[in-house]
């Protein structure tokens, strides 16, 4: 080999001892191996992933792109037609989420932040049809209200129910007091129709104080939603203060408690209350004290880790791993943390339909991974 060859080589090595260790490594878990299969990098801030049927795959940049990817390739062009957003602190592009039908009538929908100048930021929703690389009949179905001139908590997770209703989380847009305001959209699981009409059977709407499309009040800010495999109930987890993270069902009416009952601390280390539970508020069903800083959440569903089947798989920003947890009969068995070596902010966690487990980093550098078995 000559010295042009020597030096390109050594180059080719450098750049996988770049990589970092997930670069050919085998991971283990209590009960399988696996590794990490990088299937794209260089996005900036991904915050949502999805899978078209053609097998190819949406990601969502906080920075306002919507991205392809295509056999393994992230395509450089971004999807054309975004609705004007704002990227202001933690807002920006947030979740993307295809129609049930979406093979039929090629709609998704997309949250995100907007802001009108003196108005100041809020959560929308709009829906879009995919029409190649560019989307089209763009309309906005929800926007929370009234607007806030905070850029925290905008939430964004949405996912659709068994019956095609489409839930929306709306931060309490880090002003605590909101959450437990229900004539204000903040703090709370907004349940709606495709059209963005209050969906049918919403508990609230025949009571006058509380507006139309709240399913739930009293969340901080859900960052992970998913459906149980097997009931259909609607999962979440949202982001306690200092401690406090819940994991939460999401039933029709209840109240979670935000800020009246938390495990967590003010950031400045005062109390915020005495209580962590209370009369007529729904406890979480698990909750981590310190604080994980939970994003995206899946059940496992697939054949390639038959040992982790019906296992909630959640991601951890502050804490840089991934946590499974085995659930039985409504109450967490088993906890593992999982890729605590890779030192990366885990933002959205997703089953594919290929049976991997696939995640998205959230940095500057961000990646998309799948978890397959180790071979």
């Amino acid at each position: 080999m000559n010295r042009l060859g020597n030096i390109a080589t050594l180059l080719a090595l450098a750049g996988l001892a770049a990589a970092g260790p997930a670069f050919g490594q085998t991971f283990s878990s209590d009960k399988a191996e696996f590794r990490l299969d990088m299937v794209a990098e260089g996005l900036e801030h991904p915050w949502s992933l999805a899978f078209l049927p053609d097998g190819s795959q949406l990601v969502t940049e906080r920075e306002g792109r919507l991205r392809r990817i295509e056999n393994g390739e992230l395509q450089d062009k971004p999807i054309a037609g975004v609705p004007e957003l704002v990227v202001s602190g933690q807002g920006g592009l947030l979740d993307v989420i295809l129609h049930p039908d979406f093979e039929n009538n090629r709609t998704l929908f997309l949250s995100y932040a907007h802001k009108i100048s003196r108005n100041g930021l809020t959560t929308r929703v709009a829906r879009a049809t995919l029409d190649g690389d560019r989307l089209s009949e763009v309309e906005v179905i929800f926007e929370a209200l009234p607007r806030g001139n905070t850029s925290r908590h905008f939430a964004g997770r949405m996912e659709f129910d068994r019956d095609g209703n489409l839930y929306v989380a709306v931060g309490d847009r880090g002003e605590m007091d909101r959450a437990q305001a229900t004539d204000d959209d903040a703090g709370g699981v907004h349940r709606l129709t495709v059209d963005g009409a209050p969906a049918p059977g919403n508990p609230f709407v025949d009571d006058p104080s509380v507006n139309d499309t709240f399913f739930t009040y009293g969340n901080r800010n859900i960052q992970g939603m998913t459906v149980h495999p097997q009931t259909g109930d609607i999962w979440s987890h949202e982001h306690g203060p200092r401690g406090g993270d819940e994991i939460n069902i999401i039933r029709a009416g209840n109240n979670y408690g935000w800020p009246d009952v938390t495990y967590g601390i003010d950031y400045s280390g005062v109390p915020i209350t005495s209580k962590t539970t209370m009369k007529g508020v729904t406890d979480p069903l698990h909750y981590w004290d310190p604080s994980i800083a939970p994003s995206g959440m899946a059940f496992y569903t697939g054949d390639e880790f038959p040992e982790w089947r019906g296992d909630l798989f959640v991601g951890a920003l502050k804490m840089q791993k991934l946590v499974r947890l085995s659930i039985e009969n409504g109450t967490v068995r088993e906890e593992e943390d999982l890729l605590e070596d890779l030192g990366e902010r885990i933002r959205d966690v997703r089953m594919g339909p290929d049976g991997a487990l696939w995640l998205l980093t959230d940095a500057d550098n961000g990646k998309v991974y799948r978890i397959v078995p180790a071979e």
